[in-house]
């Protein structure tokens, strides 16, 4: 016979269990963005299946997912299905359209996450890193004035279809420029999809482009970060949650002040550390108004977080290995993402 102290503890879980299915802001907030699995994704091909992915991602104890949901609406009511039995959440990941005639394939792929549940598919605008792709100041405007006119068109589309598109501050977009292109278009299906740690290869502070951007967060790809001196400029490398010297407790609370519903994606890139040559004069051919100011904070920042270790290097390992490591990164960070930072 049960006692009533254990009763009233069962009640207790299963109201609490309710109140989460119904509720979408009280269920577990934190997921797992494709790309913390590069090293898998190579070698096992169907991994990027979203439905795959979705139960690949929960048995590591994932709350959801955002990748490529593709065109198949079969396969879009079929992910849905799954995410809602599992009561874990999907979001999607997009190319922004080209120009009109990219317009119908635009179309397509949103309907399609919308019938998967996605209510945000993140995209990027430029694929590459800012630094490495630009050699001149009129490159990089060409670029933005086309960015711009691909969002003018890609508004209208997630608007009618009432699916949020988020800009992931991908190393193209300082974070004044990214809240200008914001304003321009004035959207509320267009946001942003906020990095905590791309921002640093652009000198600029974590906890202050979280802040900045808050307003405009619709997703976040969370990481944590720990960096390298260089001899031009610094070595920048993902690390897991609580290994890095972000504030990842403060980031995560202004987001949530700003947007209480938003999704936090893990994006633990095992890989090599990155180089960041802020020294060389490549670098800064696209960085005409960015104060000598910023460059001093960011290498200040750099001596003051270094480790007493070397970043992590995996290059030299055997693919066994880097997948061992690939795997206990991304647990771990799942692990200290629910203990530590309430996600």
């Amino acid at each position: 016979m049960i006692d009533r102290r254990t009763f009233l503890a069962a009640s207790a879980a299963m109201w609490a269990g309710a109140s989460r299915a119904d509720d979408p802001t009280k269920r577990g907030s934190l997921g797992c963005v494709i790309h913390s699995f590069p090293l898998r994704s190579r070698t096992e091909k169907d991994l990027s299946d979203p439905l795959k992915f979705l139960e690949f991602c929960r048995e590591r104890g994932a709350d959801g997912i955002q990748l490529s949901l593709g065109k198949s609406v079969d396969a879009a009511r079929k992910l849905r299905a799954a995410a809602e039995r599992h009561r874990m959440y999907v979001e999607g990941s997009i190319r922004p359209p080209k120009d009109k005639a990219d317009l119908e394939r635009f179309d397509v792929e949103i309907a399609t996450a919308k019938e998967a549940g996605a209510l945000v598919v993140r995209t990027v605008m430029l694929g590459g890193r800012r630094y490495e792709t630009f050699r001149t100041a009129k490159e990089y405007a060409a670029f933005a004035e086309s960015s711009l006119a691909s969002l003018r068109l890609a508004a209208p589309v997630v608007a009618r279809h009432q699916v949020t598109l988020a800009v992931e501050n991908h190393k193209d977009y300082r974070t004044d420029e990214l809240i200008d292109v914001m304003k321009a278009i004035s959207s509320e299906y267009v946001g942003v999809c906020v990095d905590t740690g791309n921002s640093i290869a652009l000198l600029e502070r974590p906890s202050e482009t979280a802040a900045a951007l808050a307003p405009w967060a619709a997703s976040c790809h969370l990481k944590d970060m720990g960096v390298e001196s260089s001899d031009d400029g610094f070595l920048l490398s993902e690390v897991p949650l609580g290994d890095g010297f972000l504030d990842l407790k403060e980031i995560v609370g202004a987001l949530r002040k700003a947007r209480p519903s938003i999704r936090f994606n893990l994006e633990m890139i095992t890989r090599d550390p990155l180089r960041i040559p802020c020294l060389t004069d490549d670098y800064w051919a696209t960085f005409e108004k960015v104060p000598g100011r910023d460059l001093a904070r960011a290498l200040a920042m750099v001596k003051k977080h270094v480790g007493k270790e070397p970043l992590p290097r995996i290059s030299n390992l055997k693919i066994e290995e880097q997948l061992a490591i690939e795997d206990k990164n991304v647990r771990r960070s799942l692990e200290y993402g629910r203990a530590k930072l309430g996600l």
